[in-house]
């Protein structure tokens, strides 16, 4: 084979890869807007039926993970705060990050992590998220929640990172904050106790701050 059918070769390699590349990222685009679309319609008693049907596991309508990362931000949403529903920042053609959303409200700008899993969450999505809040400005938040709870060691993670607080939502809490509508008070009462005592486990469904 000649050098210049190597090139074409390749050439042609090249513009199929990058066709690929270019289909899987619109159908994620158009997936993501049908799930924006979808979870608009969601009110309190839908949001509580989804929540639910999250902690079954049984949501055959969404991608692995998908539905607790939109389920979060509607329910803040729904309290008045302002969004970013999940997102990718890409470079080159490269996929950089993959967000699960942003929230603003009450002074503050979050950025999102959601694990919905069965087992208690270990120190992994601590590391990824700091690593994320590292290139953003130094008031930011991370907000990281689960549907589980997190292991002893997550816990003492996240408060060496006071810098950029990390913020840890339980299970037990997100139930709680939905069917007392207060996922925005809760924020403001978890970012408090990090603030007075310097710990990111502060539950706001047995803590004791007004």
């Amino acid at each position: 084979m000649s050098s210049h059918e190597s090139n074409v070769i390749h050439s042609i390699d090249s513009k199929t890869q990058d066709n690929r590349t270019r289909t899987i990222d619109l159908d994620c685009m158009t997936k993501a807007a049908e799930y924006q679309h979808r979870i608009a319609t969601y009110d309190y008693p839908g949001l509580l039926d989804l929540w639910n049907q999250i902690q079954a596991g049984e949501t055959p309508d969404w991608e692995s993970g998908k539905a607790l990362e939109y389920f979060l931000l509607r329910a803040f949403e729904l309290e008045c705060a302002s969004v970013t529903y999940p997102y990718t920042i890409q470079m080159g053609g490269t996929t950089l990050e993959q967000i699960d959303g942003a929230i603003y409200c009450d002074g503050f700008a979050c950025l999102v992590e959601c694990k919905d899993q069965h087992n208690n969450v270990a120190i992994e999505p601590i590391a990824k998220l700091r690593n994320q809040l590292l290139r953003r400005p130094s008031g930011v938040i991370g907000l990281i929640f689960t549907t589980t709870q997190f292991t002893q060691s997550t816990q003492i993670l996240a408060q060496y990172n006071a810098n950029q607080a990390i913020l840890l939502w339980e299970g037990s809490e997100i139930e709680y904050a939905l069917e007392h509508q207060v996922f925005r008070l809760g924020l403001i009462q978890k970012y408090r106790y990090c603030v007075e005592r310097g710990a990111a486990n502060y539950r706001i469904d047995l803590g004791d701050l007004p």
